[in-house]
């Protein structure tokens, strides 16, 4: 199985339960996904987009036996089901899960950036991450540009 790390986050409604929510659906061997940690979770100020409530965010290593793209639609229809609306860039919503890594890949197409093309210059995924990597293993991985 492959070894992936996943951003999530949300700023609407129930913001604990949709984390819970979202660990549920992710924790689904059926489903090519299995949770192995999951980081401590942090508030942070929305950053881009429109005026909006502040999130819960974190990072989840999961084991998957999912290519990048079939993860990505599984992704997008756990956030589909539990109600994201995408209508503004940035804007709020309801969970945001986004993958980050995936083992050592590197892609860069127009619908998939892998590592997540700005997860090393924001704070509230690299200081979730660090809780379930150290930087050494981080650059190991993916170094930065």
């Amino acid at each position: 199985m492959n070894n992936a790390f996943l951003g999530i986050g949300t700023n609407l409604g129930d913001r604990h339960l949709n984390l819970e929510i979202a660990l549920g659906l992710l924790d689904d061997p059926s489903g090519g996904t299995r949770v192995v940690d999951v980081s401590s979770i942090i508030e942070t100020d929305p950053v881009g987009g429109p005026p909006q409530p502040d999130f819960l965010n974190g990072v989840v290593h999961i084991k998957t036996d999912l290519s990048p793209r079939q993860l990505l639609s599984r992704l997008q229809r756990i956030e589909s089901g539990m109600g994201r609306v995408r209508t503004v860039r940035n804007g709020p919503r309801v969970i945001d899960l986004d993958i980050l890594m995936y083992d050592d890949i590197v892609m860069n197409s127009r619908d998939l950036q892998i590592p997540h093309p700005r997860m090393f210059e924001r704070p509230f995924v690299m200081r979730p991450l660090s809780d379930l990597l150290s930087i050494d293993e981080i650059e190991q991985i993916y170094a930065p540009n």
